[in-house]
């Protein structure tokens, strides 16, 4: 049974479904919400125009909003069972993978959504949940 599960989310409906899985799978458990900042997604003109430290603290914004309205939708606002949110900067898989291997890391799991790409998309842009399948040093939970 997980007792501190990490949830990766993006403010998609499958991060909404991995969080909902996960409240329902381990109802006893702490949860942690991560968002990871990925300055690949911010084009070049807009973060010269803003200024990287404007286009950070823009993101950090939402993804504070991201973590209330996922926390409403699934209903944790002001749960004892939510433990911490991490926002976080890098390329996701690998800073998902950082986080759970991070010495002071207690997560015993990870349940994350996946965006089902298939074919020419999944090799263009990758799989974030395949690669943290692969490198995780725990169990993961892949929710589509």
């Amino acid at each position: 049974m997980a007792e501190h599960v990490l949830v990766p989310v993006d403010g998609s409906p499958q991060s909404v479904a991995a969080l909902r899985f996960a409240v329902s799978e381990w109802p006893n458990a702490r949860f942690t919400l991560l968002k990871v900042i990925n300055p690949a997604d911010a084009d070049y003109r807009e973060r010269a125009l803003s200024g990287s430290e404007e286009w950070y603290q823009d993101e950090k914004r939402e993804a504070r909003e991201t973590f209330a309205e996922v926390k409403a939708e699934v209903g944790l606002v002001d749960d004892d069972r939510m433990a911490d949110d991490v926002i976080d900067v890098g390329n996701p898989a690998k800073t998902i993978v950082d986080v759970l291997s991070s010495e002071e890391a207690d997560y015993d799991h990870v349940v994350m959504g996946s965006h089902g790409r298939t074919g020419v998309s999944r090799f263009v842009l990758g799989s974030v949940a395949e690669e943290v399948v692969r490198r995780a040093p725990v169990p993961v939970t892949i929710v589509r």
